[in-house]
Protein backbone atom coordinates (compact mmCIF):
# COMPACT_ATOMS: atom_id res chain seq x y z
CA UNK A 1 0.00 0.00 0.00
CA UNK A 2 1.31 3.21 -1.45
CA UNK A 3 0.19 6.68 -0.87
CA UNK A 4 1.16 9.61 -2.66
CA UNK A 5 1.27 13.43 -2.24
CA UNK A 6 2.90 16.30 -3.88
CA UNK A 7 2.93 20.10 -3.52
CA UNK A 8 3.88 21.95 -7.22
CA UNK A 9 5.38 25.83 -7.71
CA UNK A 10 6.63 25.53 -3.70
CA UNK A 11 8.37 29.40 -3.93
CA UNK A 12 11.87 27.70 -1.96
CA UNK A 13 14.66 26.86 -4.33
CA UNK A 14 15.11 23.02 -4.54
CA UNK A 15 18.73 22.96 -3.63
CA UNK A 16 17.68 24.31 0.10
CA UNK A 17 13.97 22.15 -0.05
CA UNK A 18 16.14 18.74 -0.75
CA UNK A 19 18.08 19.49 2.63
CA UNK A 20 15.75 19.14 4.42
CA UNK A 21 13.56 16.31 2.12
CA UNK A 22 17.19 14.40 2.49
CA UNK A 23 16.65 14.34 6.63
CA UNK A 24 13.38 12.29 6.89
CA UNK A 25 13.79 10.00 3.44
CA UNK A 26 13.13 6.57 5.00
CA UNK A 27 12.36 7.52 8.99
CA UNK A 28 9.02 6.76 9.98
CA UNK A 29 5.97 8.83 9.27
CA UNK A 30 5.37 10.00 12.75
CA UNK A 31 9.01 10.48 13.89
CA UNK A 32 9.86 12.52 10.42
CA UNK A 33 6.88 14.68 11.49
CA UNK A 34 8.58 15.82 15.11
CA UNK A 35 11.69 16.18 13.12
CA UNK A 36 10.52 18.17 10.66
CA UNK A 37 8.28 20.19 13.41
CA UNK A 38 11.64 21.14 14.60
CA UNK A 39 13.97 21.99 11.95
CA UNK A 40 14.95 25.27 11.84
CA UNK A 41 15.03 25.75 7.97
CA UNK A 42 12.05 27.39 6.23
CA UNK A 43 11.25 24.47 3.75
CA UNK A 44 10.76 21.91 6.59
CA UNK A 45 7.24 23.92 6.73
CA UNK A 46 5.75 23.27 3.00
CA UNK A 47 7.51 19.39 3.30
CA UNK A 48 5.53 18.81 6.46
CA UNK A 49 2.44 20.03 4.97
CA UNK A 50 3.05 17.60 1.87
CA UNK A 51 4.44 14.60 4.24
CA UNK A 52 0.48 15.27 6.07
CA UNK A 53 -1.22 15.33 3.14
CA UNK A 54 0.35 12.07 2.10
CA UNK A 55 -0.44 10.48 5.73
CA UNK A 56 -3.96 11.63 4.95
CA UNK A 57 -3.99 10.28 1.92
CA UNK A 58 -3.08 6.68 2.96
CA UNK A 59 -6.11 6.91 5.85
CA UNK A 60 -8.33 8.22 2.88
CA UNK A 61 -7.70 5.97 0.21
CA UNK A 62 -6.89 2.22 2.00
CA UNK A 63 -8.51 3.08 5.33
CA UNK A 64 -5.11 2.77 6.94
CA UNK A 65 -5.62 5.30 9.83
CA UNK A 66 -3.01 3.99 11.90
CA UNK A 67 -0.09 6.58 11.28
CA UNK A 68 2.63 4.81 13.58
CA UNK A 69 3.00 1.63 10.64
CA UNK A 70 3.87 3.84 8.21
CA UNK A 71 7.45 5.30 6.85
CA UNK A 72 8.66 7.10 4.12
CA UNK A 73 9.84 5.23 0.90
CA UNK A 74 10.39 7.80 -1.40
CA UNK A 75 10.90 11.58 -1.05
CA UNK A 76 12.18 14.23 -3.24
CA UNK A 77 12.49 17.23 -4.71
CA UNK A 78 12.17 18.45 -8.38
CA UNK A 79 12.81 22.20 -9.82
CA UNK A 80 10.01 24.26 -11.04
CA UNK A 81 9.86 26.93 -13.01
CA UNK A 82 12.12 29.41 -12.51
CA UNK A 83 10.27 33.65 -11.82
CA UNK A 84 13.09 35.80 -13.50
CA UNK A 85 13.41 39.50 -12.35
CA UNK A 86 15.66 42.48 -12.58
CA UNK A 87 17.28 44.55 -9.67
CA UNK A 88 18.59 47.79 -11.29
CA UNK A 89 22.20 48.47 -10.57
CA UNK A 90 24.74 51.44 -11.25
CA UNK A 91 24.95 53.12 -13.80
CA UNK A 92 22.14 52.00 -16.01
CA UNK A 93 22.71 47.87 -15.64
CA UNK A 94 20.47 45.13 -14.40
CA UNK A 95 21.20 41.93 -12.26
CA UNK A 96 18.96 39.43 -12.87
CA UNK A 97 17.12 38.01 -10.02
CA UNK A 98 16.03 34.37 -10.30
CA UNK A 99 13.53 32.92 -7.93
CA UNK A 100 13.13 29.53 -8.40
CA UNK A 101 10.21 26.96 -7.03
CA UNK A 102 10.04 23.28 -6.16
CA UNK A 103 7.75 20.69 -6.67
CA UNK A 104 8.15 18.20 -3.12
CA UNK A 105 6.74 15.00 -3.78
CA UNK A 106 6.64 12.29 -0.80
CA UNK A 107 5.28 8.65 -0.82
CA UNK A 108 4.59 6.66 2.19
CA UNK A 109 3.91 3.00 2.33
CA UNK A 110 2.89 0.72 4.83
CA UNK A 111 5.90 -1.50 6.82
CA UNK A 112 6.14 -5.16 5.98
CA UNK A 113 3.87 -7.29 8.11
CA UNK A 114 1.25 -4.90 8.32
CA UNK A 115 -1.88 -4.68 6.48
Amino acid sequence: MEARAQARYIRVTPMKARRVVDLIRGMDATEAQAVLRFTPQAASVPVGKVLDSAIANAAHNYDHTDAESLYISEAYVDEGPTLKRFRPRAQGRAYRIRKRTSHITVVVASKEGTR
